[in-house]
């Protein structure tokens, strides 16, 4: 499924600040804490708390929050469906991104294993 244009450009420009209070309210409410949607956060990105804080301060869209992130190598296995877009189908590698964390938050809030939702290999 495509996305459009417009669709990418509306994600580029929105603030990670804007949708963090989402992420967060979404997953307490659900049973889940802030320190696991951090670490689940640091799993795809490499940003720390104090990054993700500081992020989140500057007002940073999420086209810079993906450009300073480094992307866990195996984030190309999150996959399914989210907002109505199948994941591993997206062609903009920015609103791919911004997918996949949306699909871990899910996985968090829908109550997952976190060996699951940060892809860890079975021992």
């Amino acid at each position: 499924m495509t996305t459009t244009p417009e669709h990418d450009e509306r994600i580029a420009k929105m603030t990670f600040a804007s949708v963090y209070p989402h992420y967060v309210t979404k997953v307490e409410k659900k049973g889940r804490t802030k320190a696991e949607l951090h670490q689940v956060i640091e799993w795809l990105t490499k940003f720390d708390s104090n990054h993700i804080q500081d992020l989140i301060d500057a007002q940073v869209t999420f086209e810079t929050f993906f450009d300073r992130a480094s992307l866990n190598p195996n984030a190309h296995l999150i996959k399914g469906v989210i907002c109505g877009y199948r994941i591993e189908d997206i062609e903009t590698p920015l609103t791919q991104q911004v997918r996949y964390l949306d699909k871990l938050i899910d996985e968090l809030a829908k109550g997952r294993q976190m060996e699951k939702i940060l892809r860890t290999p079975s021992a």
